[in-house]
């Protein structure tokens, strides 16, 4: 059988194609911070305590040069990982070989692929995170503008699917508002369990020189490093299926948010109009003018759920120590992030250009909407609930005539349809931007200086 040499050994061509696997493919997206960490890692090398040098300063400004210029090319689409590769991180250390001789082949010294593959996993998703996070503040803007705009049309409040009370689309609104920033809130709590430096791990357990984990960690933009190098490697699959469960909270958000556009601009309902633009017709039906976009984000959310819960299955039963069913989660995990701001991307625009049908709105109510809150005015004049609430069962018949937008204005209670606070919605959503913002500074800051190039690259 035929085989190939590569830079860990000479493997069957056969065995080379599985165990790489789609690493060759997905491994694109890990070049960059793959050359940023190796840059870290060759700094903290530079500086150990150690003689002879195992590497001098001149040497690592070779090595960060070099990771410069693949930083470029993949910039442009013109770095390429050889199957030989097997992945990113050996593709770096032959390209660097190649251009340095010895010196590259000493990059690897004190590390492993699994400490590779762990910090560059957790630089992709912390720049993943940061997106989210302005991509679902996006849409809490829009969702904000939108129940601000419609805050006094009157919309019936439902429960169990039935009509139930007065509401309007300004609460409807915020309500899917304040669900994203909660989300916005989990995001973060993911983002900062992840923003620790594994490096150091090596093969999990250490190693014989005296290596500086906490330069490492701060030459990458890191918190801090994770402590124990055994839990750096087995926080893998783990830290993967955090960030997951934050994604999914935002596409159960999104998906009961694209629920209700497929309910309410039924023609039944006609509460809304989806932009036509946003909608699909059929290959036989002439008239049609379908919610596609909102029955796929519905769809979407349980891939990313059913992501999440597979990176959770493939490390369940692992044991302690790198096991190489982790590469497994690496699509998985790529696929749940990117399949998560996809659909925040494409639900803003679509909230933001729907129409609203007051009319159809107002026609949606019927005399027993107004049933709990006449009860509650009865209690305000002196009786007692229960008498109260038997008294408007039996006698619905009084309740014709109840204006909608006057049932609305009489709730001006913290959160309800006359008492929203704009303020809120617009404090917490500035928060989370300039969260975003001076994480992203501080890591670009700390990159810049580390490349000794101003990071992004132009």
């Amino acid at each position: 059988m035929a085989k190939q040499k590569t830079t860990v050994g000479t493997i069957n061509d056969d065995v080379l194609t599985f165990t790489a696997g789609r690493d060759v493919e997905l491994d694109h997206a890990l070049i960059v911070v793959d050359c940023i960490g190796t840059a870290a890692h060759v700094s903290m090398l530079a500086k150990m305590p150690v003689k002879p040098k195992l590497i001098a300063e001149s040497e690592r400004k070779q090595v960060v040069e070099g990771l410069v210029e693949i930083i470029g090319l993949a910039q442009k689409n013109k770095f390429k990982i050889k199957l030989a590769d097997q992945d990113v991180h050996l593709a770096v250390e032959r390209t660097l070989t190649q251009k340095l001789g010895d010196l590259g082949k000493k990059i690897h010294t004190c590390r492993s692929r699994n400490d590779q593959v762990a910090v560059d996993l957790r630089l992709y998703a912390k720049e993943q995170l940061l997106a989210t996070l302005e991509e679902a503040t996006e849409l809490v803007a829009v969702l904000t503008a939108f129940g601000k705009k419609h805050e006094a049309v009157p919309m019936v409040g439902r429960t169990h699917m039935q009509p139930g009370m007065p509401s309007s689309v300004g609460l409807w609104a915020t309500a899917h508002a304040e669900s994203l920033l909660d989300d916005c809130v989990t995001l973060i709590n993911a983002f900062e369990l992840n923003d620790q430096c594994p490096l150091g791990s090596a093969a999990s357990y250490g190693v014989p020189l005296p290596i500086d984990r906490q330069l490492t960690s701060d030459l990458l933009g890191f918190s801090r490093p994770t402590h124990n190098v055994l839990y750096a490697n087995n926080s893998r699959g783990k830290m993967e299926g955090i960030v997951l469960s934050a994604m999914s909270q935002v596409m159960l958000s999104l998906s009961r948010l694209a629920q209700d556009f497929m309910l309410f601009t039924m023609p039944e309902f006609d509460y809304f109009k989806l932009p036509a633009e946003f909608c699909t017709g059929s290959s036989i039906m002439p008239q049609k003018q379908n919610p596609d976009v909102c029955e796929l984000v519905r769809a979407k959310a349980s891939r990313v759920k059913a992501a999440e819960l597979g990176v959770y299955d493939l490390i369940k039963g692992s044991p302690t120590g790198y096991n190489r069913d982790l590469q497994e989660a690496k699509e998985l995990f790529m696929e749940g992030i990117a399949t998560t701001r996809a659909c925040l991307r494409i639900t803003a625009p679509m909230v933001k250009a729907t129409k609203v049908n007051k009319k159809a709105l107002i026609d949606g109510f019927s005399p027993d909407v107004f049933a709990t809150d006449r009860a509650l005015e009865l209690v305000g004049e002196g009786m007692p609930f229960r008498d109260a609430y038997h008294y408007i069962k039996e006698n619905l018949h009084e309740l014709e005539g109840i204006d909608p937008a006057e049932a609305i204005r009489l709730k001006t209670h913290l959160g309800a349809p006359m008492g929203l606070d704009w303020n809120y919605f617009k404090g917490r959503t500035a928060a989370v931007k300039e969260m975003v913002r001076e994480e992203r500074k501080a890591f670009n800051k700390a990159v810049s200086k580390l490349l000794g190039v101003n990071y992004p690259l132009n």
